[in-house]
This record gives structure tokens, sequence and C-alpha cells, in this order.
């Protein structure tokens, strides 16, 4: 994924009823990611933190449309070849992002932690979530296999950058209809800790909208502090952030990471991180340990939302009806 903070979101008005799923962060599929325990990718030295480097950028750029609100942005569009599955069934996830100057695949992508390109699959309701890094064939066409439990509407979020001139980070969003019996789940409650696979986890911190701030997330297991969290390319730990009703989407990385001289391998992984804009978010956090991923998730409210304010204001619920 992108050092620092990526903001992006996608326009209510998903065609296909919301999806229930796993519980996250009270019972998360632990199969989030398969990548290889040997996979120690470095981030390579920086100088700021994610956070910082993220503040730097906006300042110099400016107000700007978030990324993922379109399937086509900056010269370049998601074409997604699955644009629906079965619930409950593995399937095989096709895509390619074409350069729309010449209508052609791009084949071309510089290395992001590790990976030319990051897929995020999540439902509308926030309960499945899903982290991906895909394959790519030599013409350019991208695929992953799949398996999304409950039908309802899923968000596709492709992350990546170009390897061409002056090319930035990219996000690009478009919807994926999961078919079957859609069964809506309410937002999970906010909780300070969650349990995932034997594991406690423990927030600190708050999100505020527009301003950067500081979550501290603390690993336990069998009642004692986790100190040997292995490097999940290239980090101690991965965030990201959708908002509810509209899944806006942020991405951040920690604050310090393997090799540094000054991050220790847990038990606690610190980010800093903006929230777009007042209102109820979802928080999921990769983690390796012994050899295998888990993901915990949060319910957060920013800017003094309370439960029912899935959306900012003036904003519109995704939820139509279904």
């Amino acid at each position: 994924m992108h050092t620092g903070l990526k903001i992006s979101a996608f326009a209510a008005g998903l065609t296909a009823a919301f999806g229930s799923a796993y519980a996250v962060g009270g019972a998360v599929d632990p199969a989030v990611a398969t990548e290889d325990v040997s996979q120690q990718e470095s981030h390579g030295a920086k100088e700021h933190s994610a956070g910082e480097e993220a503040a730097e950028k906006s300042a110099e750029k400016g107000p700007q449309l978030p990324g993922g609100l379109q399937i086509a942005e900056g010269g370049f569009a998601l074409d997604l070849r699955t644009p629906r599955v079965e619930a409950g069934e593995t399937a095989e996830l096709r895509f390619a992002v074409v350069d729309e100057d010449t209508s052609r695949n791009v084949t071309a992508f510089r290395r992001e932690h590790g990976k030319e390109l990051h897929l995020i699959v999540a439902s509308s309701d926030l309960t499945t979530y899903r982290h991906l890094h895909p394959e790519r064939a030599a013409d350019g066409t991208w695929s992953t296999p799949v398996e999304l439990p409950e039908a309802g509407g899923y968000r596709v979020f492709a992350d990546f950058t170009p390897d061409v001139k002056n090319a930035e980070d990219v996000t690009l969003g478009a919807d994926l209809a999961v078919s079957g019996d859609a069964r809506p789940e309410p937002l999970p409650d906010a909780e300070r800790t969650v349990t995932v696979d034997g594991y406690e986890v423990t927030l600190d911190g708050a999100l505020r909208p527009g301003a950067g701030s500081e979550l501290k997330l603390e690993v336990e297991k069998d009642g004692k502090p986790v100190t040997d969290l292995q490097p999940h390319l290239g980090a101690y730990g991965h965030l990201v952030a959708l908002r509810a009703g509209d899944l806006a989407y942020l991405h951040v990385h920690p604050n310090g990471e393997p090799g540094d001289g000054r991050t220790e391998p847990g038990p606690e992984v610190s980010f800093t991180a903006t929230a777009p804009s007042k209102g109820a978010y979802r928080l999921f956090l990769d983690f390796r340990h012994e050899g295998k991923v888990r993901t915990a998730a949060f319910t957060v409210y920013a800017g003094g939302a309370t439960p029912g304010e899935s959306v900012p204001e003036g904003g519109e619920s995704a939820d139509h009806g279904h």
C-alpha cells in the first residue's frame, strides 16, 4: 500500500443489497491474507512518519477530490471483469488497469511494500473485509481467488502506482455484486478491546475529522503482551479505515518500521490518521504473529458522532431500502 494516508470514497448507490458477513473483530476470518511467512519486504528508510509525509503532500497539493470516488481517474480506469460472484463460493476475481490514452492494459507498476498492486474488498455493511494481493499476467490482467460469505453489495479498491514518469499513487473503486439471500447486519458496537483467534487487541486514541491523530493498538495473547510481532509486507501492522454509509477509504502505515532502530516488534503498533469527516468508521488492523496474519476490527466514531450517524452531514445513505 502507499506510504502515508490515502483517502478515497465512492458515491453511495450500490445496486445490490448490503451483505452480512463474519463478525469482524469478535470473530474475524483469519484468512484475510495468505502471504507466506517468509515474505519480509522492507519499507525502505524514511526520514518522516507516514502521517507527516501525508500531511506534507496534502499541504503541497491543496484540496482535491478523494481517490476511489471514481472507476477512472488520472488517465487510468479500473476494468472489473468479474462484476458478480456467488455468495459462499470461491471465485476468480479478474480485472485490469487500463491506460485511457491508449486503451491498453497497464503492465508496468512500481512496487509498494513488496507488491505492484493491493486489492481491498469490503461489504457495504463493513462486516466483511479482504486485503488481497492478486497476480498479474503478462497482458496486464490481474486475478485472485476470493470467497465472500454473504450476498449483498461490496466495493473493490485497487491501490497502485503506475511505473510512468511523474506518476503518483492511484486508488480506483468499483462495485461488486454478490448473489444470494442478502441479510444486512448493523454496524458492530464500538469496543476498545476485541478478540480475534485468541489475541486481544486494544485501541487507544480517536479519529479526528480533518486533523491527524495517533492511534495505538496493543496486541496481547493469554494476558501477556506480544513482543515478537513479525513483519507483514515490511511493517508490524497495516491499518485500513472505511467510513460507514459510503465506504470512504483511508489507508495508513505505522509510525516506524522494522529495522529503523526505534520501532519495537510489539506489543504496540502506532499509526497517524485523519478522518475525512465526522461519522462512524470501521478500522481493520492486519498483524502477523507465529507465521499467520490476523485481522482485528473496531468501530469508532469521529468528531463526536454517535451510533446511527453512519454518513457525514449532507451525505446519502447507501441503503436504498433493500
